[in-house]
């Protein structure tokens, strides 16, 4: 009985012991993980459904939206032009909507409707044929082409002011140093591309014409620059709130200028939310990019550099920076130290200088730094992104995607302030570091019987001969050589400061070397932006850090000297 019972226990702790397993065993545990990961699957469906079901509505949301603001848009232009008091602008008005529903309506239409029928009429009648012609002659034609619009330009217009045709001719003088010496610096002399250097001088020359020798033209391009400066003091009303209309008034550097340049940046980021602005520069980037066989890195930065500014062009395609070669490097420092950013144009404006020539400036300057640049160090590599296009705000711009046009505002205003402060952070120390060797110099020139040695003085009598080939007339040439010395070792803001001081002292400058002064003055081109392109550019591309930095100076010198030619050409007709 003993024996029995003992059996039976034993066959319960075994019959428990093989539930026990059977319940841990490997396959019931497989089966909870398949379980589990069938649940999980289906709320992975379930969210994957309710956010496709959102990003519908929010698609169609954004569709009505378009159509609304097309409607409204549409209404406004019909409205403008059929009124009495509005029907005076119906020129700008059609320019401005229209172009503003072409970005609209290109949100829906393929741009390959456009360009599929332009492409049908130039390839077979223009391009081929062009191209079946030798080389040589395309070669001549292009060169006589450019002495017909450049002398075109100088002797062919009626003399206005104080200038005279001596002046214009030392204008046209110096244009063709200028580029003498690119070639004669060139690092590969043979590898030039000859036809982009010819593009871009007629480009430069072409702007220059239809804005100063054109109503319509001048007329244009002046009411952007007021709309843009309109815009931009809309800022003056954020500063007054932490300020009053006093200290607004009193145009400080600190409060007006920061101020703009931060509300600036901040809308820009808004219109890359929008994809306005990618729209803007890629347009423009795609006709650089046809018109001077550039790489489409290239293109990009070069277009964006007026509106955007030096650092923020380059982060466009900061995919690509690290893939870069030399002479695209080279460009991309070019075109940002040869142009102004749209933040700091209301700074110059309050500053007395006319904004139509400041906004013509920075457009005839796209095609002159490339031309420049591509003389100076021409390609000889095989660039990443040649035949393309590619407008890219990069990696890290993924990471903190904004959800909504008032976060990317937010977001802008962020970076604008980051900006704004190393523009702050940059001015002052770059000006105490100027009056610092000013001291030495002067301390050291009264051992010579020198009363005011400066850096300004010793640069202005080294740059008297490229304000004598800049065509400004003789006695004012040292003026002008002072403030474009200014600028160089300090900055632009410094140098027009002082240009409106020349303008309201006894003895102010002649028309002609005050447009010349305005237009030469009209670029990053300083030591301190020479710091600002080396730190950005070595961010985006660790690896070309040490190319960068040997290839600024060349870049910074270029950028100068393609804001002065800009000056010359506008010296020879005005």
């Amino acid at each position: 009985m003993a024996d029995r019972q003992s059996s039976t226990n034993v066959l319960t702790d075994s019959s428990h012991q093989v539930l026990t397993h059977r319940q841990n065993s490997p396959s019931d545990s497989v089966d909870v993980k398949e379980k589990k990961s069938l649940e999980d699957a289906r709320v992975h469906e379930v969210d994957s459904e309710a956010d496709e079901r959102h990003s519908l509505l929010r698609k169609k949301i954004r569709v009505a939206v378009l159509i609304g603001l097309a409607v409204l848009i549409l209404a406004w232009w019909i409205s403008a032009t059929v009124l009495l008091e509005t029907r005076g602008r119906w020129l700008v008005q059609t320019i401005f909507a229209w172009f503003f529903l072409l970005v609209i309506a290109f949100r829906f239409i393929p741009n390959s409707v456009v360009t599929r029928p332009i492409s049908a009429i130039w390839m077979p009648f223009v391009e081929e044929p062009w191209y079946r012609i030798p080389r040589t002659i395309r070669m001549m034609i292009g060169w006589l082409c450019l002495l017909a619009v450049v002398f075109g330009s100088a002797f062919g217009f009626a003399l206005t002011g104080n200038t005279d045709y001596a002046h214009r001719a030392i204008s046209v003088l110096g244009l063709f140093v200028f580029q003498a010496s690119f070639w004669l610096t060139s690092t590969n002399r043979s590898a030039v591309c000859w036809p982009t250097v010819i593009v871009g001088l007629v480009f430069q020359q072409v702007v220059a014409l239809f804005v100063l020798k054109t109503g319509a033209g001048y007329h244009l391009f002046k009411y952007i620059a007021d709309l843009a400066y309109d815009f931009l003091t809309q800022a003056y009303v954020g500063a007054e709130f932490f300020f009053d209309a006093d200290t607004i008034g009193k145009h400080w550097f600190f409060v007006n200028t920061l101020a703009v340049i931060i509300f600036f940046i901040a809308f820009v980021q808004m219109m890359y939310y929008i994809g306005v602005m990618q729209w803007v520069i890629k347009g423009f980037a795609w006709f650089f990019f046809k018109a001077m066989n550039i790489s489409g890195a290239e293109a990009v930065v070069a277009s964006a550099s007026p509106w955007v500014g030096q650092g923020e062009s380059a982060c466009l395609v900061k995919p690509y920076v690290d893939l870069m070669t030399r002479s695209e490097l080279h460009l991309v420092m070019t075109s940002g130290f040869s142009t102004i950013s749209g933040a700091v144009l209301s700074a110059y404006v309050a500053m007395g200088v006319p904004p139509q020539n400041l906004v013509t400036s920075s457009v005839m300057s796209i095609p002159a730094s490339i031309a420049i640049s591509k003389m100076r160090m021409p390609e000889v590599d095989e660039p990443v992104t040649r035949g393309q296009v590619i407008i890219d705000r990069g990696k890290e711009d993924e990471k903190r995607q904004p959800v909504n046009v008032l976060h990317a505002f937010a977001q802008g205003g962020v970076f604008g302030l980051n900006v704004a402060g190393q523009i702050l952070t940059n001015v002052l120390i770059i000006l105490s570091l100027v009056a610092t060797i000013n001291g030495v110099l002067t301390w050291v020139g009264r051992g010579f019987g020198i009363r005011a040695l400066t850096l300004q003085l010793v640069l202005g009598y080294i740059g008297y001969p490229i304000a004598f080939l800049l065509g400004v007339p003789y006695p004012e040439i040292f003026k002008v050589s002072q403030l474009l010395a200014t600028k160089l070792i300090e900055n632009e803001f410094s140098a027009y400061l002082q240009l409106k001081a020349i303008q309201a002292s006894s003895e102010p400058l002649s028309e002609r070397a005050f447009t010349i002064a305005s237009y030469s003055l009209c670029g990053f081109a300083n030591l301190s932006s020479l710091g600002i392109q080396i730190g950005v550019l070595s961010a985006l591309a660790p690896n070309q850090a040490k190319t960068i930095a040997k290839i600024a100076t060349s870049a910074m010198i270029c950028g100068f000297i393609s804001t002065l030619q800009t000056a010359g050409i506008a010296g020879m007709l005005v």
